[in-house]
């Protein structure tokens, strides 16, 4: 009976060390729906995006990818026809609760959109715009610390500080879109959302940005829109497919991309359609 029993603690003991690591949800969306006047765009999207890791979103052009990354900070409020319904989360929070400030929840969810788009001033003042108008520095050295960290950061410092005081719009296309990811982690946001940020980069600038991804997962929850599958593929920890206006499946990007559950996700990641 001794025996049985030992043998009994021994299997409980493999069990709980085989089980799958626990992660902090940091956004979630549940019954998720979008239409644009009368267009449903996007249709009853489930998905948890967890802490720490990057989530591409992957699909056809217009199947609601980017659609769904503005909800998570509220982007498509901009747009007069869109009609958000259904419950999105930060940290167990509803960020469409009326008690929410915007401005604040975009602080904490920062977005790097598709085609770099610096401010016509410095690249100094690209980065401390943010930060002033938040209150988040009392003087200039504070403004000088924060713009060192964030250009740092984006892995910028090097190449521009001895010109802060040039025009962002000066710089390459590459460096343009670091400077726009400098000045988004320039207010210490906890998500950061990318649209397609290397769509119109070349393969080196591209590849600057995809390190740069990677190194900021250990700070930030990261959230990718791409059209490139093979950078979902280098970048993401999970990927979501999205079909039209549709959720079709969400895991772990090795299985998404070597053993996808949905004949739909295979056909697209094997070029069947897209």
């Amino acid at each position: 009976m001794e025996m049985a029993r030992t043998m009994t603690e021994t299997k409980a003991v493999g069990a709980s060390s085989t089980e799958a690591p626990k992660f902090k949800i940091k956004m979630s969306g549940r019954g998720v729906n979008v239409h644009y006047g009368a267009k449903h765009a996007l249709k009853t999207v489930d998905i948890d995006i967890r802490e720490n890791q990057v989530t591409a979103f992957i699909g056809p052009s217009g199947c609601g990818k980017s659609t769904f990354l503005r909800c998570l900070n509220r982007m498509n409020d901009t747009i007069d026809a869109c009609k958000v319904s259904g419950d999105l989360k930060l940290d167990k929070q509803d960020i469409y609760d009326k008690s929410i400030d915007v401005v604040q929840l975009r602080a904490r969810v920062g977005m790097v959109f598709q085609k770099a788009n610096p401010f016509p001033k410095s690249i100094y003042e690209n980065i401390v715009y943010g930060p002033k108008i938040h209150g988040l520095a009392t003087g200039k050295q504070e403004l000088d610390e924060i713009v060192e960290k964030s250009l740092r950061g984006a892995g910028l410092w090097n190449e521009v500080k001895d010109r802060l005081l040039d025009s962002g719009t000066g710089l390459s296309g590459g460096q343009q879109q670091r400077l726009c990811i400098a000045r988004a982690i320039a207010v210490s946001p906890e998500v950061i959302l990318m649209d397609e940020p290397c769509s119109a980069l070349d393969p080196i600038a591209t590849a600057h940005v995809e390190e740069l991804i990677d190194e900021l997962k250990s700070k930030y929850t990261i959230v990718i829109v791409t059209h490139n599958m093979q950078q979902a593929a280098r970048v993401s920890q999970r990927t979501a497919f999205f079909h039209l206006g549709v959720l079709v499946e969400e895991d772990d990007t090795a299985n998404i991309f070597t053993n996808p559950r949905d004949e739909r996700t295979q056909g697209y990641i094997t070029g069947r359609y897209g």
